[in-house]
């Protein structure tokens, strides 16, 4: 039966995956999916391919969607409603915690070892935090050797979006070619969007791997890191307390309204 419901699903991880310091797979965990995408990622190249097919193809088609139509928005929010843009976000990945703790069974089946790998995730995250990444804009006249740094920064980009907690736009930024991405899907010029898609395809292929090994042999582990990658991410996304009584408001609705969604997805997709 095709799931036609992840075309929701997909739509929200696109959104998320077009704002630096947001994870996509942060948001696959919000909506309950995580492990079911990663069995997905790698069935599609088995027996099973059809069945798996059912569940990528609509969350595909929300991603895409997503991207392409929601792109703008989402940058007009971040430049003129950066904080509280973020707050909402926040309080997604805050209100997700107790659900991804519940899965994970941390009450019994976390020891010492686990809370040790937790610690790691959120050092390995937020020390992304002081990173200050700068662009001089998009590039011009896109060479050969620009094509391949625009494939590699997709494959580095989506290994990134597979993972909770890290941002591939935030590694964008980081690598200076996030500029030149968003401008090209904004301007549809499909040279970007046939390279970096490329490298985006690749990339999740090869993380979803590694996750799913990981997954299969070792769960509390995995689980541990996976949530102090999402605590980590915190640490990246706050924004600060911004200035004035109005924008303070707003941001704390914002944060309350992340906090509800994720609340309400939590009951409809942890049942």
């Amino acid at each position: 039966m095709w799931e036609w419901k992840n075309i929701y699903r997909g739509l929200m991880m696109g959104a998320s995956d077009v704002v630096p310091g947001v994870s996509g797979g942060t948001i696959a965990v919000v909506l309950g999916i995580y492990d079911r995408l990663i069995e997905a990622v790698n069935g599609f190249f088995s027996k099973e391919w059809k069945r798996h097919l059912k569940f990528l193809l609509p969350l595909g088609l929300g991603i895409i969607t997503s991207i392409l139509m929601l792109a703008n928005l989402i940058e007009w929010l971040f430049e003129h409603y950066p904080a509280q843009t973020k707050f909402f976000f926040l309080g997604l990945i805050i209100g997700v915690l107790p659900f991804l703790s519940h899965k994970a069974d941390v009450k019994h089946k976390f020891k010492t070892k686990h809370y040790i790998l937790m610690l790691i995730g959120v050092v390995l995250v937020s020390s992304l935090a002081f990173f200050q990444p700068e662009e001089s804009g998009a590039m011009s006249n896109l060479s050969s050797g620009a094509y391949i740094l625009l494939f590699f920064s997709g494959m580095i980009a989506s290994s990134a979006m597979i993972l909770p907690g890290i941002s591939g736009s935030f590694l964008l930024l980081i690598i200076g070619v996030y500029s030149t991405v968003i401008e090209g899907i904004s301007n549809f010029q499909l040279d970007v969007m046939a390279v970096v898609g490329a490298g985006i395809v690749v990339g999740i292929i090869v993380m979803s791997k590694i996750v799913k090994f990981f997954l299969d042999h070792y769960p509390s582990g995995t689980y541990g890191v996976i949530i102090g990658l999402v605590l980590g991410s915190v640490t990246v996304i706050f924004p600060g307390v911004p200035a004035g009584a109005v924008p303070v408001l707003i941001s704390i609705l914002a944060f309350l309204g992340g906090l509800l969604a994720a609340w309400g997805l939590g009951r409809v997709e942890y049942k």
